[in-house]
């Protein structure tokens, strides 16, 4: 069986979906490798028990992990820069004395880029295939999240991006908008290599019955529920707006997880005085997650409006629809689209909170159980894993063979 290469800067213990596809590989009798960094996302310091000198090479279910040295990404711009710019070069220090032999390539891609060279690399070297998965359009995210537009800056990036879309065999994206993205560049790129691989959830993801969470107070109220990373992006200020505005109903949201924004979004509460209305949880191992919405009535996706996350389909939609919940957004685009193709909630105008206020109350008078059965429908539908899982297997045994030195 093959031999896979992952490269991801980020893997377990960090919580990242190709954890999990790494695992499945194993399941399905292949040998894979998992080059990555030092786990640090997202507190931004390394965790317990690991640095530049401790559990730099761990075998866990099956897979083998190198763990290269980077630099802690920190709480800022340049600890960000830094932390990439550290990964990409320890990467490219490692080609060049790695006597890992390995089949084919898999670049697991979210921010950054840079570390997706690692791959290419790699690749060439040893005369293998390369896949990339997209998460993260670039320079598109860069733009989007750094508020640089400067050619200066972006057109070095967008040449690397250029570079790595040509030399990849396999490009997968994770949604429709992405693959017209990437093949409607200025540097044509080869629609036969472009495939439309959405993410799924892991199989923990699951309806349960109404299971007691004890973080999430059994009251009568009706709970919303967001689960993730709590950043600016996530557009969330709407909803300490929504919450002024249902005063007089019994409606209450539940804000799982942490973020950089977090600080920020909870002095927001407080100053429209709802604080009542909001049950912070701490981030929790992903497994817990299913129990948490179990003990709710409706999962929540925002985010903010810009042309890049209205082509995304996050991944928090997959793991709401996996568990049967109705779905509440304030999102357009692909989320959008999904929502309505399912027919398992509403969306609403991004940002804004009189029209996400009125959607929640119309919901009240739904049947969310109705509206959760759809949803797990489609999810089984369109983002199951196995049937997922097994279209990356026809990719990957039909990948040439026999191209090593």
């Amino acid at each position: 069986m093959k031999h896979i290469l992952v490269i991801s800067q980020y893997f377990w213990p960090e919580s990242f979906r190709i954890n999990d596809m790494a695992e499945e590989w194993v399941k399905r009798g292949y040998k894979v490798t998992v080059l990555t960094g030092i786990p640090n996302y997202p507190a931004g310091k390394f965790y317990p028990g690991y640095s530049w000198s401790k559990r730099r090479r761990e075998t866990r279910n099956g897979i083998d992990i190198i763990r290269l040295p980077l630099i802690a990404r920190g709480h800022g711009p340049i600890g960000m820069v830094l932390n990439y710019l550290s990964f990409w070069a320890s990467g490219w220090l490692w080609n060049r004395t790695s006597k890992v032999d390995a089949d084919l390539v898999f670049s697991f891609e979210v921010s950054p880029m840079t570390q997706v060279k690692i791959g290419c690399g790699y690749a060439k070297k040893h005369k293998v295939p390369h896949f990339v998965y997209v998460q993260d359009l670039w320079p598109e995210n860069v733009e989007t999240v750094t508020g640089i537009h400067s050619r200066l800056v972006i057109g070095p990036i967008d040449r690397m991006v250029d570079k790595i879309y040509r030399q990849a065999d396999k490009i997968f994206v994770t949604s429709p908008s992405f693959v017209k993205a990437v093949t409607g560049r200025r540097v044509p790129v080869d629609p036969q290599k472009v495939i439309y691989w959405p993410q799924y959830a892991e199989e923990f993801y699951r309806p349960l019955e109404n299971q007691p969470a004890e973080q999430i107070p059994d009251d009568g109220s009706f709970k919303i529920a967001f689960t993730g990373n709590i950043g600016t992006a996530q557009g969330l200020d709407v909803l300490p707006q929504a919450a002024a505005l249902l005063k007089n109903e019994n409606v209450r949201f539940v804000i799982v997880g942490d973020g950089r924004y977090k600080a920020e979004f909870e002095k927001h509460i407080d100053e429209l005085g709802v604080r009542d209305r909001f049950i912070m949880v701490p981030r929790v191992p992903a497994e817990q997650v299913p129990q948490i919405l179990s003990a709710c009535d409706a999962g929540f996706i925002s985010f903010n409006k810009t042309s890049l996350w209205e082509m995304t389909i996050p991944a928090k939609l997959q793991s709401y629809m996996a568990c049967g919940k109705a779905i509440i957004a304030s999102a357009s685009g692909e989320t959008k689209r999904v929502i309505e193709e399912a027919r398992c909630g509403i969306c609403t105008e991004i940002g804004n909170a009189e029209k996400l206020a009125e959607g929640i109350r119309s919901m009240l008078d739904q049947d969310t159980a109705e509206l959760g059965r759809r949803s797990r429908e489609y999810f089984e539908a369109h983002f199951d894993k196995k049937m997922l899982m097994d279209k990356m297997d026809s990719y990957i045994q039909s990948a040439p063979e026999g191209r090593k030195q």
